[in-house]
């Protein structure tokens, strides 16, 4: 389980957003079920302001007035509803302005008229896929990649949703055998380098991620690559890509969190603590910044500052730990030795081996003129503590 939750990347892959460009057309001939007399000579009154508004829809389309196209594309489908053409074009324009909903819902009436229409399929999935909607995405990517199994955007983004919906082991299949004549893609690179990472060959996946990170200057490949160090504990290596992360744009969600932490764990409060603060300024509900930064206002016996950002951590993740420990330590520091006690010893029994919950009933018995508790605490101590040294640091 890695350290901290996932920031919702979400894809910078230049050549798969094209695809979200204009696939426009007037009048097209192929799609199954389009209504007799759209395209023909001699249309009556009602067909004529039809495809007047069908010209004048597109035109705006092409000449980026979105809102425009959207209005009059609504008004030829009041005038004729099963238009399919009509219905993709606004399906394009819906995306565009971020009315995903919208554009899912008009890809989808243009499907069920013309199930054949791969490039509206990619839409669609393009659509599901902005939204961040990854099962769906999944599905419709799947069937893309079925009907055009050599179009390697398609495969890539099919790779991608994979690995948002918990299939990496799947994405590095379907990616893997292709790799040849792609190490020089970016995109490619991007997500098998990312499904290598989530299936556990970090080994693999890291100088893939690293390598788009650096070429391609891309935060999201930095951001995932130093979280993945961090949960290694190859802290020198998480601060580097995390650092150049925060420098290309501090505000990515998550970096800053993950900074601090690689910087903490390096031992350099100094600079942990401005990145937990500029996290929190982005979202002050941050589980990891407020526990980072609760703690360390708790070293320096900032109780006043510690408790609120602690109370949100254990409000966040009441059963988490390290929340309930610095939780625990907050109420002993402020005399309520009862309370922190309790909840210590439900972390000791939970976790027998863990150190810190003994540490603090050692000394928290004692105040609770408890000796034989606190005696036993002590003696746990030291047994673990020689353990610890007989095993070696960990690595």
């Amino acid at each position: 389980m890695r350290a901290s939750p996932r920031p919702p990347f979400l894809f910078t892959l230049k050549a798969m957003k094209s695809r979200l460009s204009l696939s426009i057309v007037l009048c097209l001939a192929s799609w199954a079920g389009a209504p007799r007399g759209v395209c023909e000579g001699g249309l009556q009154t009602r067909q004529a302001n039809v495809d007047e508004l069908l010209r004048k829809a597109i035109s705006e389309q092409q000449s980026g007035e979105t809102r425009a196209a959207i209005t009059d594309y609504r008004k030829a489908l009041a005038l004729n509803p099963d238009m399919p053409e009509a219905m993709a074009n606004l399906g394009v324009a819906l995306a565009a302005v971020g009315d995903f909903d919208g554009a899912i819902a008009e890809d989808s009436r243009a499907l069920a008229h013309a199930p054949n229409q791969t490039a509206v399929r990619m839409n669609l999935a393009l659509a599901y896929y902005k939204k961040g909607d990854w099962p769906n995405a999944r599905t419709e990517f799947g069937k893309v990649h079925a009907a055009q199994p050599d179009e390697l955007g398609a495969t890539v983004l099919l790779g991608y949703s994979d690995i948002k919906t918990g299939r990496a082991t799947e994405a590095l299949n379907l990616l893997r055998p292709l790799e040849p004549g792609q190490e020089n893609n970016p995109d490619f690179e991007y997500v098998l380098g990312y499904a290598l990472i989530e299936a556990g060959e970090e080994d693999e996946g890291l100088p893939r991620m690293e390598k788009v990170a650096r070429t391609s200057q891309q935060v999201d490949a930095y951001v995932i690559a130093g979280e993945a160090r961090l949960h290694r504990r190859q802290f020198k290596e998480a601060r580097a890509d995390l650092d150049a992360a925060v420098k290309l744009d501090p505000n990515f969600p998550g970096a800053q969190t993950l900074a601090g932490q690689a910087r903490d764990a390096l031992g350099d409060a100094a600079g942990a603590q401005p990145a937990f603060e500029a996290a929190l300024k982005q979202n002050p509900r941050d589980l990891m910044a407020n526990l980072y930064l609760g703690t360390m206002r708790l070293k320096d016996r900032d109780l006043d500052a510690a408790r609120p950002l602690l109370q949100i951590a254990i409000q966040l993740a009441p059963n988490m730990p390290q929340a309930r420990l610095q939780w625990a330590r907050l109420n002993s520091m402020t005399g309520k030795y009862a309370e922190a006690a309790a909840d210590l010893e439900q972390l000791e029994k939970a976790d027998p081996g863990w150190l810190d919950p003994h540490i603090e009933l050692a000394a928290l018995y004692y105040k609770l003129h408890r000796p034989d508790d606190g005696k036993r605490e002590r003696d746990i101590v030291q047994q673990l503590e020689a353990k610890e040294q007989h095993q070696g640091p960990s690595r």
